[in-house]
């Protein structure tokens, strides 16, 4: 019996997660909504503040009410909805160091009484990654930290506190992107981990947003030869039927990471890449990170219906995928209804992410502070990778100069670093300012050359502080607009 083609092409683009162009929805946006999409993704590109994306989701909604509006914002280095300006809570990174899960939730649930006023009802957050690997490239403050206990217990924390807000949870990127040094962006990384290894560190914080509740899982592009030796963990059922569903007992939406990725894109195809993630067990498609037209979605659209006509992709694994979405469409709905979504838009910072910024401060030497005089601040700047973006302000200096006026601040980023990256600051104070110093061989040439020049130098590392190094070195477990002032104030004596 032939399958009405229609139908097809309404179950497929159920089953998508498209981005778009712009602050408001292009007509081919609210015209896939009347035809059966279910969801879409904001990203950066889409905000502009508070007030502009509320009339974005209103305008989603008044072309279908149950419309899922999903947003990468993990509240930390990785910020979209605060990308203008950086994030005025701490990231996971930090909420590790404090180790207070209750401050944890409590973060979360305040992100996403946030979230929800701006009618945003699903968030790819929280990194579940174990940060085992040090040098790795993409996660790294991402992750609440390299212990599998910790990093558990507050990933449910963050499922809690986050869905609490009103706004469901995703928990990425399984089975465990911590262990790698490449970044899935750019081409595919293996994690050589036996099973037993996987078990105890990789899949300890899934396990955990299971048990918590998560409405969704993301899956990460990774090849995991203990579980499947041919696929990446996107497209094996191994995986995504065997080891979540049948295994950890997830019964919510898999949600795939942006199928545009060449760590899957170049080997199998942007459509044949869906297709084949479907298949698996996937539920959503994400794009739009890099692909965000109408034509990207189209190709994908056509590609699944295509596939199930000729025998590739059965009807009823799509049928249950679009059930699946439809299900957290209703959930989603159903918290909107109950009163979770707070009035008004919210505030420009969060006093409880400040508080656990303050918090997550560490310390090693302290006898060149408080700073009483205009500072000198030197801030290294190294390569960003795309989840985090380019358009996110960081640093100490732009805070620091709130509170000292006069402060100087120079950026440096390889190869442009003087021979004496401290020259100007006559007789200031000087701050060297550094992320993940441990991995970028020229910051630690750079640094040491500043020490030399400027041994009581503070350092400041908003990154991993795998390195700790100078008479007084400042860790803030991240990169965030809180963590920025909340460094200023210690700093100046104004804590």
């Amino acid at each position: 019996m032939s399958v009405p083609r229609g139908h097809l092409t309404a179950l497929a683009a159920a089953v998508l997660q498209p981005g778009f162009v712009g602050t408001t929805p292009p007509p081919w946006v609210c015209r896939w909504l009347g035809e059966g999409l279910g969801s879409v993704v904001l990203f950066a590109r889409n905000v502009v503040d508070d007030a502009q994306v509320a009339a974005l989701t209103a305008t989603l909604r008044a072309e279908r009410p149950d419309v899922i509006v999903a947003i990468d914002e993990e509240a930390g280095d990785v910020t979209r909805i605060e990308s203008r300006r950086g994030s005025s809570r701490p990231g996971n990174f930090a909420l590790g160091a404090v180790d207070d899960p209750d401050l944890t939730e409590e973060v979360a649930r305040d992100l996403g009484a946030d979230l929800a006023s701006l009618g945003i009802t699903l968030d790819y957050a929280p990194d579940a990654d174990v940060n085992s690997n040090p040098a790795n490239p993409v996660i790294g403050v991402r992750s609440f930290g390299a212990d599998p206990a910790l990093v558990a217990r507050h990933t449910a924390a963050w499922v809690r506190g986050l869905q609490a807000g009103g706004v469901a949870a995703c928990a990425k990127h399984f089975p465990g992107h911590g262990d790698t040094r490449v970044d899935s962006h750019h081409d595919l990384p293996v994690i050589t981990a036996d099973r037993d290894r996987l078990d105890a560190t990789e899949l300890a914080p899934f396990r955990a947003a299971v048990a918590a509740g998560v409405q969704a899982v993301m899956t990460g592009h990774l090849l995991v030869p203990a579980l499947d030796p041919e696929l990446p963990a996107t497209l094996s059922p191994r995986i995504l039927g065997g080891l979540l569903r049948d295994e950890l007992g997830f019964s919510g939406v898999v949600v795939t990471d942006a199928v545009e990725m060449r760590a899957v894109a170049d080997r199998y195809g942007f459509a044949g890449a869906a297709v084949r993630a479907l298949a698996a067990g996937a539920d959503a498609i994400c794009i739009g990170g890099e692909r965000a037209d109408e034509g990207a979605a189209r190709e994908l659209r056509d590609a699944i219906a295509a596939a199930v006509v000729a025998g590739e992709l059965p009807e009823e694994r799509l049928a249950e995928a679009a059930k699946r979405v439809g299900q957290l469409a209703e959930w989603t709905a159903a918290a909107r209804e109950a009163g979770a979504v707070r009035d008004g838009l919210p505030a420009d910072a969060s006093p409880v992410g400040m508080a656990a910024a303050r918090r997550a401060l560490r310390v090693t030497g302290a006898a060149a502070l408080p700073l009483t005089r205009p500072a000198y601040v030197v801030e290294f700047e190294p390569p960003r990778n795309i989840a985090i973006g380019a358009e996110t302000p960081w640093g100490v200096g732009a805070p620091l100069s709130e509170l000292l006026p006069g402060t100087m601040s120079r950026r440096y980023a390889a190869p442009d670093v003087p021979a004496d990256p401290t020259a100007g600051a006559d007789g200031r104070p000087v701050v060297l300012v550094v992320r993940d110093l441990h991995r970028h061989d020229w910051m630690r040439a750079a640094v040491t050359r500043a020490l030399a020049a400027r041994p009581d130098a503070v350092v400041v590392e908003l990154g991993v502080p795998e390195l700790v190094t100078g008479a007084v070195h400042v860790a803030t477990h991240g990169a965030t607009r809180a963590a920025g002032r909340a460094v200023a104030e210690l700093l100046t004596g104004a804590r």
